[in-house]
């Protein structure tokens, strides 16, 4: 057993050395001047897919129904392969837009509607607060195990509150030091990839003092679970219904790969390279497969040694502790805290972006009286960090010993697979729409609702449980857990089962039935072709007069900027901008170039509030005048009649620009027509291409043939020649003679 004072100064130590390595990489990327890119470093820290719940629960899970935890890594893997796919797409779309969290990415894809970026946070919020629970669970119950000798059960007491303080304090010092604009924490994600280490190492360390240590290998093993009755830790199956249960785990482990707002984070926002997405599609796996390689030993040396299954989640730390290898159950311990910490600071600090993009940000818009506090947006963030992880300790203490702390894990994969059909969808079906997308999510997270939180509550003692077992209002077709007869199968199966029906088919007929209007169109063109690999950025064109002053321009950027980010920060901006566009210490600038100081000005800002609250933003403040308006139009009439001249046979020409409008959407609407007919042309050019191959090769054929049938009549001459002169010397021409000469003249 350790003291309380040295398990706390342990922590804190480790915390300083991880913040240390995050502070070196951040001032060599500030020395260097260029940002800390490593596909090593990028697809260790994907292993924070793997939590407290795989530290902890996969022994607990293995040492109840055997094998099936393997279920939630198969799909899993399912989900990387298929990366090079999905994955790409999402990276080269977060480049272009400026996305920094998956409510932004879904929003963005369906027309920037703030309803859905709300929609998705509060989905995020509800679902995840409680996995966050389950992992201040898991850190307080094994710091109480490792310093309290009588109990091995959590203590909801100081302890519990200061650790959570901790965490606080802890995902403020990695990711929310600073409202960084490109929204990239390179620091963070070293020290992340260091704890996926540490914590693989110390599983693999526990597993082998298992194996090796207690026990003679995996053959002693085996022989004593026969031997005393628990040979179901190394069966597939168990139960009846364990078919669809694995059926279940590989569909939830699928979604949630890419839908956990903390892998998204991780996966997309965070990502440097597009190319280092190869490196995680084979060393993510090949973690999985090591991390998980000594659960079933650790399981079954559990049971054999007669520790009580209840306990069964501890196992890594009561194994070592028992034996009396402190330095191990330290160790133990560490890895334990490393997998829970590194889910509630990229959690934590993904949630309260996404809260304060998608939920504060719009309200402050909206009321004139609060915009005062937009330039505090960091400290926002802080606060509900903060109230994210408190609630989070709350809901654990209110249902520490409830039904729902069981399976928390999964009810919380259950909803994040609500995020599919709107994100697949919107990667590879272009008749999806905003209207679909917001009827299925919906839908779907009023089904999660009803099928799997209506029950927990009732067993809670919130809710009565006539509505469990009569249905509601009565209706015994309408049971949460049996909906229209359909039981039997467990809980979770069942909500997975009527929560994906229920969104795939609102998403589906509401994108058929609804008609977007042309700005969505347009925008969902822009968003599917911006997820291919971009194209070599070509020369801006030149020669239009210089006539709008800079200086207007850049005070009205800055007006905007200060809104949202402090001085500094929008002064480094600006610079950046004025640099980047060669405009520094011009007086003037022209059209064209205005508009690419407006896409830069929007790319900046959506670093910082999210891509829908920029666009908007950019709307609401940056304004035209009337010369400036009239050379848009100019300069987009001469765009359209360039690009109509080749555009394909039966192709919609442009329209003429919405006239009326002197705000931003008039650059975004042009922005989109560009970059259409550069799609266009494009396709075009391939066209050209082919065809002049064929009529090249066509050429060919031709000469070839000229060839052969020159040869041909020389031959026939020769031959012709050759029968005449033979038949002049052995007999005069008769009748037979000419009769054969005629099929030669032919």
């Amino acid at each position: 057993m350790f003291s309380t004072l040295t398990v706390i100064l342990t922590i804190t130590l480790y915390m300083a050395l991880l913040f240390g390595i995050a502070q070196l990489v951040e001032r060599r990327i500030e020395t260097r001047g260029k940002g800390f890119s490593s596909p090593w470093v990028y697809a260790l820290s994907l292993a924070v897919y793997h939590t407290s719940w795989t530290f902890y629960g996969s022994v607990g899970f293995a040492a109840s129904s055997g094998l099936q935890f393997l279920g939630v890594y198969l799909g899993a893997m399912l989900g990387i392969a298929l990366w090079w796919i999905t994955l790409r797409r999402m990276v080269f779309a977060k480049e272009v837009f400026r996305i920094t969290s998956i409510a932004d990415f879904i929003s963005t894809r369906y027309n920037r509607s703030e309803t859905i970026a709300a929609l998705v946070t509060l989905i995020a919020l509800f679902g995840i607060l409680p996995y966050i629970a389950l992992q201040l669970k898991a850190v307080v119950g094994s710091f109480q195990l490792i310093t309290d000798h009588q109990s091995s059960t959590m203590g909801w007491g100081l302890s519990g509150l200061l650790i959570t303080l901790f965490m606080v304090a802890f995902t403020i010092m990695f990711g929310m030091r600073r409202l960084d604009p490109t929204e990239r924490h390179q620091g963070m994600m070293t020290a992340l990839a260091v704890e996926c280490v540490v914590k693989l190492i110390a599983f693999i360390a526990v597993g082998l003092f298992v194996s090796f240590g207690l026990f003679k290998g995996f053959d002693d093993i085996t022989e004593r679970l026969f031997d005393q009755g628990f040979e179901r830790v190394i069966q597939v199956s168990g139960t009846a219904n364990s078919g669809v249960m694995w059926l279940t785990l590989i569909v939830l482990s699928f979604a949630a790969i890419q839908n956990l707002p903390r892998m998204f984070h991780v996966a997309v926002v965070e990502n440097a390279d597009h190319k280092h997405i190869k490196t995680a599609i084979w060393m993510l796996p090949l973690y999985m497969i090591l991390i998980n390689l000594f659960v079933v030993p650790i399981a079954a040396g559990g049971l054999l040694m007669g520790l009580p299954q209840e306990s069964a989640d501890f196992y890594v730390l009561l194994l070592p502790q028992q034996a009396g290898n402190n330095a191990l159950t330290l160790l133990a311990f560490i890895g334990g805290f490393s997998a829970a910490t590194g889910m509630i600071i990229v959690t934590t600090m993904t949630l309260s972006t996404m809260a304060s993009n998608h939920l504060i940000l719009p309200v402050l818009e909206r009321v004139p009286a609060c915009r005062f506090i937009k330039p505090f947006l960091l400290q926002i963030r802080w606060l509900l960090a903060a109230i994210i992880l408190l609630g989070s300790y709350g809901f654990a203490i209110e249902f520490s010993d409830a039904y729902i702390l069981v399976a928390i894990g999964l009810i919380s994969f259950v909803a994040v697979l609500q995020f599919t059909p709107a994100l697949l969808g919107g990667l590879f079906w272009n008749r999806g729409n905003s209207a679909g997308a917001l009827a299925g999510l919906l839908a779907g997270f009023l089904m999660w609702i009803y099928t799997l939180m209506i029950p927990a509550f009732i067993s809670h003692g919130w809710i009565p449980a006539t509505v469990l077992n009569e249905g509601l209002f009565g209706f015994a077709l309408l049971r949460p857990e049996a909906l229209f007869g359909f039981d039997d199968i467990g809980s979770i199966p069942h909500s997975v089962f009527w929560t994906l029906l229920v969104n795939i088919s609102f998403y589906i007929l509401g994108s058929l039935l609804y008609s977007p209007h042309k700005a969505e169109r347009n925008l969902s063109t822009e968003f599917l072709c911006a997820m291919k690999p971009a194209a070599t950025q070509k020369a801006r064109p030149t020669g239009l007069d210089r006539y709008i002053p800079l200086d207007d321009k850049l005070n009205e950027a800055q007006t905007l900027l200060e809104s949202y980010l402090n001085k500094d920060k929008t002064k480094a901006a600006l610079l950046q901008i004025t640099e980047d566009l060669q405009v520094t210490g011009k007086s003037h600038i022209a059209i064209i170039e205005l508009l690419e100081f407006h896409r830069m000005l929007e790319h900046i800002l959506a670093g910082s509030i999210g891509s829908a609250s920029a666009h908007k933003a950019m709307e609401s403040s940056i304004r035209y005048n009337t010369r400036e308006a009239t050379d848009l139009k100019a300069l987009y009439s001469h765009l359209v009649v360039e690009l109509n001249q080749q555009r394909l046979p039966g192709q919609e020409t442009l329209g003429e620009p919405e006239t009326g409008s002197q705000s931003y959407g008039l650059i975004n609407n042009l922005q989109n027509k560009i970059k259409k007919h550069e799609q266009t042309i494009k396709m075009q050019n391939k066209q050209i291409d082919d065809l002049e191959a064929r009529l090249e090769h066509r050429y060919q054929e031709i000469f070839r043939y000229r060839l052969e049938i020159q040869k041909i009549r020389q031959e026939s001459e020769t031959l012709k020649l050759q029968i005449q002169a033979g038949l002049l010397i052995e007999k005069p021409l008769d009748t037979e003679a000419e009769t054969e000469e005629k099929p030669i003249k032919e």
